[in-house]
């Protein structure tokens, strides 16, 4: 049987966090689907595009592992590809409470659509997009935590989000 699971989120930016779970992920499927989550009415830093260009050079040479984008409903994502199960990482027990939510929503909207947590690397359990983005925007040193990449458009755009450099 050819086990395939799906790894959603918005990866912006992706971060060795993302990446922790994907290498772990892929050991447990034949297959592993990361969706690049586009939402329009999110305010990203990164286009979709750029999200799935900086995971695909990410994930070279893990086996198993591809990168697409993802509209829509998840659970319709998931049963377009035959997906065995939804794959998400918890870091802390904030992150449980809203995913253990969003499993309980999925199954509701497809009772066929499991969800496989993976609890985080001690290496990167604190890690978040959201402070790598503040990082990067205040002049700080990200490599240790999102490829290299990502990290110089990364500083130039959260630099200019912040009124600090050039657009």
């Amino acid at each position: 049987m050819n086990r395939i699971a799906v790894y959603p989120g918005s990866f912006d930016p992706v971060t060795f966090g993302h990446l922790d779970i994907i290498r772990r992920g892929a050991r447990l499927v034949d297959r592993l689907v990361v969706a690049v989550a586009v939402n329009s009415e999110k305010n990203a830093l990164f286009t979709g595009d750029e999200r799935i260009g900086f995971l695909q050079e990410a994930v070279v040479g893990i086996p198993g592992v591809e990168v697409c984008r993802m509209d829509g409903l998840l659970v319709d994502f998931v049963r377009h590809l035959n997906a065995h199960f939804v794959l998400r990482g918890l870091r802390a027990v904030a992150d449980f409470e809203y995913e253990f939510q969003m499993a309980c929503m999925n199954r509701q909207l497809s009772s066929d659509v499991e969800t496989v947590f993976l609890v985080s690397g001690e290496e990167t359990m604190f890690l978040s997009s959201r402070l790598v983005r503040e990082i990067a925007g205040m002049g700080g040193d990200v490599t240790r935590f999102t490829p290299a990449g990502v990290i110089p458009e990364l500083r130039r755009r959260m630099m200019a989000r912040l009124g600090r450099g050039p657009a």
